[in-house]
């Protein structure tokens, strides 16, 4: 809610949703999908500004969008099968979650500049909050919690 004072807009404190805002997308694993997923997040991030009124600078952007790039480019290397992007968000965080057919739990590689990939892990730890891994009847949940505050 807004108030209006003599020409003055005056924020009241309830313009803010009570509940995240969430949004969930099943892909099938055709060429595309990663693209397609970075374009539903980039949505979501617009999104959130206009709903939520929150903050996000190029840092958290960029790093939402690359997070769901890893996840995603995990998600549809090394399961069989369609995985679900989910998004969760309030003006103080975005809550990245994949859901896979594939029971493998994912491998977090110590730091190596001489190794050529397998580095997708490492970068989702470099830029979030925390990360989770759950098996769930269908295979598993990656969640990554990425702050919209610069630290």
């Amino acid at each position: 809610m807004t108030e209006f004072l003599d020409g003055a807009v005056i924020p009241t404190g309830f313009d803010v949703p009570v509940d995240p805002l969430r949004q969930a997308a099943h892909y099938s694993g055709e060429p595309g999908c990663i693209a397609q997923a970075r374009s539903f997040a980039s949505l979501f991030l617009e999104q959130l500004r206009t709903e939520w009124c929150a903050t996000i600078g190029p840092r958290a952007d960029g790093a939402v969008l690359l997070v769901v790039s890893e996840l995603i480019t995990n998600a549809d290397r090394h399961s069989k099968g369609p995985y679900i992007l989910e998004l969760e968000g309030t003006d103080a965080t975005v809550a990245v979650t994949v859901y896979d057919s594939s029971g493998a739990v994912p491998e977090r590689f110590p730091r190596d500049p001489e190794r050529v990939g397998r580095h997708g892990l490492e970068i989702v730890h470099a830029l979030t909050e925390s990360v989770v891994v759950e098996h769930v009847p269908v295979g598993k949940r990656v969640r990554a919690t990425i702050p919209l505050t610069e630290a």
